[in-house]
């Protein structure tokens, strides 16, 4: 067998076993250290190479792993894999510059190539009834431009993707997507949520459901909804909101069809974390045993888009499995979207002390009971009166397992609840109240987005109170926490979703306190992402919410725009609550100035 055949069988083989969905599970160090592991591909090995051979020829500054793992072949692997292994080195098996640059020109494509724009098939400059509700014209001037973003972001998979799909790491959807922008150069699993609240305050219907029917895709492929559309994402997920994002364009359409397209992928998506090791027993107080769920993704190396930053974080680790395990910690990290956050950390000051999968995280167990209530409610509208009665059942376990595990009495509020070392590797854990993390976090006032915890007026009243003593709801918007630790999950970011799950859940009880507080957040929040906007000419990812006007920093990238969910978000809210024709939209700073 000649070295090309042997190389083809070897991506042959790993494509089969990805698209089955096999699980292979990892060499365990101790019962801490198991769980199961999802091989990549040998493009995304090959480019781990590239990445690592860049870093050391080009330096850290400006460098940006990501961008090597989104490159594709020229030619094939092996004859690419032949003419990188002949590059001259130096005694210390460093590249020159010259010699790097020209075999990547060669012999690789650019990051952005496997996209391509396309205009939305539902695009129109201005969409009849935009926020009608927006009564000042400046506001609706910036809203119609914020609209017009997605323009900018829209894509579709180029067609030599599909020719070639051995050659990418970019996986081969059909519908056109939205890119969250800038480095983010394809589709991320919970980003599109917002986004998708965003089409729909634009009246982009199809394009939201295109990209429903995208995420299904990958569900079917994969037994999971990715992280995001590339190889090297296929060992985690993100935040589950696909039955979110159907229940929300169902109850703008009415579309029956795509509910029963996608009940079946909703029903293996709650599966997918009810299952293996995101599953979690823990017995309360009585006696009684609750399941809830946690993020574990199934990788335990460093993440390929970013593999040199995770190698060095892991450096001052001198035991393997020690290694091992802060390597399965940062990939659960990034499949909860909070990467990173001195939440998940053991030491506030030390990213290795990340154990995500130590802890029940208030925001996942919320979402998956709100995935558990739309299965019931979808069910129902297609007549599948079984399925509503189950899902109603699981959803009413869990409010309880969240009630009695989560809950805070004296705080009010949902905390995130850290398993014992000591119960690691037991079946059933033991609850105590000392295990409840007691740090603030914008995430323990999620679950208020639930309707089985908004509908409660006088819960709602008692966290409301919580949340306005708490510290978090700062000038522009709600911190992340209250930990300045430079990791951009943390003080002083706020990030858009945060914002509107929030908000949303305020605005929909019935309790006037709650409403009110509500809309002077969303104010706040449309306020700094506008005048950040008029100083930049672009939307943020993050913003900083002690500042009106400050967009976010900190963590492992620059800070980026675009940007999806941010846009999404301002749209929403928009939509939500207006603006008046009279009131100013500048920051209240920026008016005492003029004054």
């Amino acid at each position: 067998m000649d070295r090309n055949t042997s190389i083809l069988n070897l991506i042959i083989t790993t494509l089969f076993i990805m698209s089955s969905n096999f699980i292979v599970t990892a060499d365990a160090c101790t019962p801490k250290h198991s769980g199961p592991v999802v091989p990549t591909t040998p493009l995304v090995t090959f480019l781990e190479r590239i990445q690592e051979t860049a870093l050391q020829t080009y330096g850290h500054k400006g460098f940006d792993p990501k961008l090597y793992v989104d490159l594709s072949l020229k030619q094939n692997l092996s004859t690419t894999v032949e003419a990188f292994e002949k590059l001259p080195r130096t005694e210390n098996g460093s590249v020159s510059v010259e010699e790097l640059s020209g075999f990547v020109e060669k012999y690789l494509g650019g990051a952005a190539e496997d996209l391509v724009y396309v205009l939305p098939v539902d695009f129109v400059d201005e969409p009849q009834d935009f926020l009608s509700n927006v009564k000042s014209p400046e506001v609706k001037a910036w809203a119609l431009e914020v609209h017009k973003l997605w323009k900018n972001l829209s894509r579709k998979v180029s067609g030599r993707v599909l020719e070639k799909p051995d050659f990418y790491t970019l996986l081969p959807l059909k519908n056109p997507v939205m890119i969250p922008g800038s480095r983010f150069r394809e589709v991320y699993y919970w980003d599109s949520y917002w986004v998708i609240r965003g089409l729909l305050a634009s009246k982009m219907y199809e394009t939201a459901k295109g990209i429903v029917y995208n995420l299904i895709s990958l569900i079917d492929d994969y037994g999971h909804v990715l992280n995001g559309a590339r190889a090297y994402y296929t060992n985690r997920s993100q935040p589950p909101l696909l039955s979110s994002m159907v229940t929300d364009i169902y109850n703008r359409t009415g579309d029956k069809d795509l509910v029963i397209k996608s009940l079946p992928a909703l029903l293996k998506e709650h599966d997918f974390w009810n299952s293996g090791m995101h599953k979690v027993i823990i017995q309360d107080s009585q006696g009684t045993n609750h399941t809830l769920n946690r993020y574990y993704a199934m990788w335990n190396q460093p993440r390929p888009e970013s593999s040199t930053t995770d190698e060095e974080t892991a450096s001052k680790l001198s035991n393997k499995c020690a290694k091992t395990q802060l390597y399965r910690e940062l990939a659960s990290a990034a499949e909860s979207g909070w990467d990173f956050s001195t939440r998940w950390m053991r030491n506030e000051s030390d990213l290795a002390t990340l154990a995500t999968t130590s802890i029940i995280p208030v925001d996942l167990n919320a979402f998956i009971l709100k995935m558990e209530l739309d299965i019931t409610s979808l069910s129902n509208a297609i007549g599948d009166a079984t399925t509503a009665e189950r899902y109603r059942e699981v959803a009413e376990a869990r409010q309880k397992a969240m009630n009695s595990i989560l809950w805070n009495a004296e705080m009010q509020q949902w905390l995130d609840y850290w398993l014992s070392d000591s119960n690691l590797s037991k079946e059933v854990y033991t609850w105590s109240s000392s295990s409840q993390n007691r740090k603030l976090f914008a995430s323990n006032f999620i679950p208020l987005w639930v309707q089985l915890f908004n509908s409660d007026v006088k819960m709602v009243d008692e966290v409301v109170q919580s949340l306005q003593n708490s510290g978090l709801v700062c000038p522009a918007g709600i911190a992340t926490s209250l930990t300045n630790s430079g990791q951009q999950w943390d003080y002083p970011n706020g990030w858009a979703p945060l914002q509107h799950m929030i908000v949303e859940g305020l605005v929909r009880s019935r309790s006037e306190q709650a409403r009110c507080v509500a809309k002077d957040i969303a104010m706040s929040w449309i306020r700094t992402n506008y005048v950040t906007y008029k100083k930049t000419g672009a939307m943020h990812e993050k913003y900083d919410v002690e500042n009106c006007g400050g967009y976010g920093g900190g963590g492992e990238y620059e800070p980026q725009t675009g940007f999806g969910w941010s846009n999404g978000v301002v749209l929403a809210l928009l939509e939500e609550f207006g603006w008046p024709k009279d009131l100013k939209i500048d920051c209240p700073q920026t008016r005492n100035t003029k004054l």
